[in-house]
This record gives structure tokens, C-alpha cells and sequence, in this order.
């Protein structure tokens, strides 16, 4: 069984601000790629100044097609010299190098010219691994001792939550540290999710901490 069948297409205003889940890519019975716009989603985001994705205008339709192949030019390039520490560092199987879906989910395509993401519905399987970044941590404006590459973390689901009922807080012992962001936070839901392990991976810091990203696996 596949990791995930979704991905889902995160926008936002900024750093720190909130996220709207505007539309899914997925695929099709038939192995062809589909994307559509939520459009209750696209409403409350375009409050925060949200346009459609430049390719992709008409908010009322379904497309198919190339629509992987598009998405896919968010990619790093096969050929750059430093695309191994790339696929190091999102620990992507070699084996899968070459596919393009696989590779949206994992690192979920982020470019610093846009504030777009693609969030993976991810299933709980065997080997399953995936890095997701920390949300919340303008809030909690953590000292930047208190993580560390490597450092083992523990989750609680928070099914009070206003904002999201699949909300999942994230801890360092006792410490509440942020939260895990939309649609990565449902695979804590699911069957199975009391083995994921939660390891800091990467943090950005300079006084107070300003990223982390967290390898969650099985």
C-alpha cells in the first residue's frame, strides 16, 4: 500500500499565518492526475488576499491532464549539484527519484516564491516516514536551547480545538512546543498511530526558535 493516494493544496498569507486547505490532487481510477478547488476553502482564503495557482485560474473547474507535470516544475531539477543533499536531507528512497507525485508529498513543494504547500494525506504502513515542520511557533516563541537535532518528541490529539478538530499538540517532556500542520496531523488519528516516533530533524534558530522540522516514522 502506497503512503498516501492525496495530496492536498495548502495556501497562506504569510510566515505564521493561517493555513487554507484550497484544493486536492489526486489520482484518478483510470492513473490519470486530478486537481480541484475547494471552493468553501477558496472563499474564507481570499479574505487573506488568496489568486488561484497562475495555471490553474477557474476556481469552478475540474482539471486533468498535465496537472502533474505542472505542479511538478516546483521540483528541484534532477540535474543541480546539490539535489543528493536535497533528497538526503527529505530522505527520499532513490528508488523513487523519478516519481514526481511521490516527491510533491515528501517535500511538499515549497518554493520561496509563493506560499503554497502540498500536504500528504498519509496512511499509516509499514516503513512509513515523512518530515513535516513544526505550525504554532510564533506563539510559542520557544528559547532556542530547548531543541536540538535529534531530540525525541511525544503528541497529544486535541479534539477541542476551535480551529481544527484533527489538531495534534506536539511536546519536548512536559513542554507543549507548537502543533503539527493541516492534513500531515490526520495520520495521528488514525489506526496504528500510538507507534510514531517524533524526532527533530532540522532547527532554525537565532535566539528564539524560528523553524523545526520534525521526522515523524514508524
Amino acid at each position: 500500500m502506497k503512503e498516501f493516494d492525496k495530496i492536498y493544496v495548502s495556501w497562506r498569507k504569510g510566515q505564521g499565518q493561517r493555513r487554507h486547505i484550497v484544493g486536492l490532487l489526486e489520482q484518478s481510477a483510470d492513473g490519470k492526475y486530478l486537481f480541484t478547488y475547494d471552493n468553501a476553502a477558496v472563499t474564507a482564503a481570499k479574505e487573506d488576499g488568496f489568486a488561484p495557482y497562475t495555471e490553474f485560474p477557474d476556481l469552478s473547474k475540474s482539471y486533468n491532464g498535465a496537472v502533474l507535470d505542472i505542479f511538478a516544475q516546483r521540483l528541484i531539477k534532477s540535474e543541480r549539484p546539490d539535489v543528493q543533499k536535497f533528497y538526503d536531507f527529505w530522505e527520499i528512497e532513490q528508488v523513487k527519484t523519478d516519481d514526481k507525485f511521490y516527491l510533491l508529498g515528501h517535500t511538499q513543494g515549497l518554493l520561496p516564491t509563493d506560499n503554497f504547500e502540498f500536504l500528504a494525506d498519509y496512511k499509516i504502513v509499514s516503513g512509513l516516514h515523512f518530515l513535516t515542520e513544526l505550525a504554532g511557533l510564533t506563539k510559542y516563541q520557544l528559547d532556542g536551547s530547548l531543541l536540538n537535532v535529534g531530540d525525541a518528541l511525544h503528541f497529544e490529539t486535541d479534539g477541542d480545538n476551535e480551529y481544527d478538530r484533527d489538531a495534534v499538540k506536539i511536546f519536548k517532556g512536559d513542554i507543549e512546543i507548537g502543533y503539527i500542520k493541516k492534513i500531515h496531523c490526520r495520520v495521528f488519528h488514525k489506526s496504528g498511530a500510538e507507534q510514531l516516533k517524533l524526532n527533530v530533524k532540522a532547527v532554525d534558530k537565532n535566539g528564539v526558535i524560528k523553524r523545526v522540522f520534525i521526522k515523524v516514522s514508524l
